[in-house]
């Protein structure tokens, strides 16, 4: 029996995804999450074929989850869905260990195609996806200011963006104040920008958020 584990904070996502996957594996198990923290809790109670979540969720960061997922679950694979495109997130959520990538307005037979593919241990990704990847190995003369920031610069960025404090972040994240500001200097440096606005919109008209 195939075992499915979807994490999605919508329920209509949910739903829809658990209903595809009992049609096309029927006798299927498919259980659900809603968060960051009962994705690990639940990815440990049993052996699963596969996770499928999303990439924005209450709770953790899910990139920060994915190198959790595959510390203590290393053979098990990810499937990332996202209604962002491929070129903003596909390199990250490869290199912090997802198996595939999918835009969420994907019709539900790429889906089912990326299904099968992550059961026979392969990895998937769309054609623009592929690309994306492929320029992240050399020197990409058209690399986007945020695709230079490490991992947590860009977490901060899109909290930043989505209007949180300093103080708000460093409580967040667990992380001091002055380190959160240090981040920013960086992010702003980085970006070349000149304040949290300039942030905001870039992030806005990139659909980071």
């Amino acid at each position: 029996m195939t075992k499915f584990l979807i994490a999605d904070d919508h329920s209509l996502i949910r739903k829809g995804l658990s209903t595809l996957l009992r049609e096309e594996y029927p006798g299927a198990e498919v259980s659900e999450v809603t968060d960051s923290s009962e994705l690990i809790k639940e990815a440990v109670v049993k052996k699963w074929d596969l996770i499928i979540s999303d990439i924005s969720m209450p709770g953790r960061n899910i990139l920060e989850t994915l190198r959790q997922l595959k510390k203590i679950l290393p053979s098990t694979p990810v499937l990332i869905l996202s209604v962002h495109p491929e070129d903003q997130y596909v390199v990250r959520a490869l290199k912090a260990g997802a198996s595939g990538y999918l835009n969420k307005e994907s019709h539900p037979d790429e889906l089912l195609k990326a299904v099968r593919q992550l059961l026979q241990g392969k990895k998937y990704i769309s054609a623009e996806g592929a690309e994306k990847l492929a320029a992240s190995f050399g020197d990409d003369p058209n690399q986007l200011p945020h695709e230079k920031l490490s991992e947590r610069e860009f977490d901060v960025l899109k909290r930043i963006a989505s209007g949180k404090t300093v103080s708000e972040i460093a409580a967040s994240l667990s992380l001091s104040v002055n380190t959160i500001s240090t981040y920013r200097s960086r992010i702003l440096e980085k970006m070349g920008m000149q304040n949290n606005a300039e942030l905001t919109l870039y992030a806005v008209e990139n659909k980071l958020i």
